[in-house]
């Protein structure tokens, strides 16, 4: 059971996480594209691609803090759901090329991050 209940409180920080980077994005920079969702997108696909690693190839994390980190913190922090909402509005309104935008940017831009999140973190503990 304690496992379970850090993972829900990993989950909560991970939410209130989001909520705050995406309403700073949307103060910052409008909403001409959803750019919250993108950049927790982003953060999110980094710092998975870098948990993953540290906490399979080192002693640095134990598995329940492993778990706690990408199922809890990342699984509220990433915001695939709201992605796919966005892209989704953009179809059913015309908005055709903006859909398309929306997720070629997030797919490409997320995978890169992912991939620098594993680099960074191979070369802080090694491979």
């Amino acid at each position: 059971m304690g496992k379970f209940l850090l993972i829900g409180l990993g989950g909560a920080v991970g939410t209130w996480a989001r909520y705050l980077i995406s309403g700073f994005m949307l103060r910052m920079l409008g909403t001409a594209f959803p750019y919250g969702t993108l950049t927790v997108n982003l953060v999110g696909s980094f710092l998975i691609g870098a948990i993953m690693h540290i906490g399979l190839s080192t002693e640095l994390l134990s598995p329940t803090t492993r778990i706690v980190l990408t199922v809890g913190v990342m699984g509220g922090f990433t915001t695939y759901s709201s992605f796919n909402y966005e892209t989704m509005q953009y179809f059913q309104e015309g908005e055709l090329f903006r859909g398309l935008l929306n997720l070629l940017v997030m797919v490409c831009c997320c995978v890169v991050a992912g991939w620098m999140g594993l680099v960074f973190a191979r070369r802080l503990v090694g491979s």
